[in-house]
């Protein structure tokens, strides 16, 4: 039930990322599924490792991370475990230019506790650590969170600017009619190390 509310909230976040840069970007003329992707894709640099495990010691966090991209409706994808996160591959690795983001489960459909149970602590100065497949640690510094309601992938999925990570999790009221929690929290870091 949870992996469906995610899944919901991320297809209204892709939505409205894709209005954004359609609006911003001239594109050609490719298949409907192929133009999706092709808008939201950041070409990696090809010496970049990928992002392997994500650290947050205050709230005793060491997870490890999954590459999602866009499922077959439009929706960003979700993490397949709930202790684990699902980074956004289509956009910015972690300490490249723009946004990196990674998804976490509030809870399962059970109600057990997901990875991000207690991002909601997370305050102004706490650090997250990226480690990267070579084993590079990557160090980010929490500058504040926010809740939103539906409609807000242009504050967090930005592509352009410094190095920064956004992680977003349910918040709210859970909808049962809808299937979904009635808002989201979403905790935006800066880059520690200099690009």
């Amino acid at each position: 039930m949870a992996r469906l509310a995610f899944a919901v909230v991320c297809f209204i976040l892709l939505l409205y990322l894709v209005h954004g840069i359609q609006q911003r970007q001239a594109q050609s003329i490719v298949a409907p599924q192929e133009s999706k992707k092709k808008s939201l894709e950041v070409k990696h640099s090809k010496d970049s490792s990928r992002p392997m495990r994500l650290k947050i010691p205050k709230i005793n966090v060491d997870a490890a991370i999954e590459a999602v991209g866009i499922t077959s409706q439009g929706a960003m994808d979700v993490p397949h475990n709930i202790v684990n996160v699902g980074w956004f591959d289509l956009g910015p690795r972690p300490g490249e230019k723009g946004s990196a983001v990674l998804a976490g489960h509030f809870n399962g459909k059970h109600g057990e506790a997901g990875v991000f149970a207690n991002l909601y602590m997370l305050k102004e100065g706490d650090k997250v650590y990226i480690q990267d497949s070579s084993g590079t640690s990557l160090a980010f510094v929490v500058h504040k969170s926010r809740t939103y309601d539906p409609g807000y992938a242009d504050d967090v999925f930005d592509q352009n600017g410094p190095p920064h990570l956004n992680l977003i999790t349910c918040d709210g009221i859970w909808d049962e009619s809808k299937k979904s929690y009635t808002k989201r929290l979403v905790v935006f870091a800066d880059s520690l190390t200099e690009e």
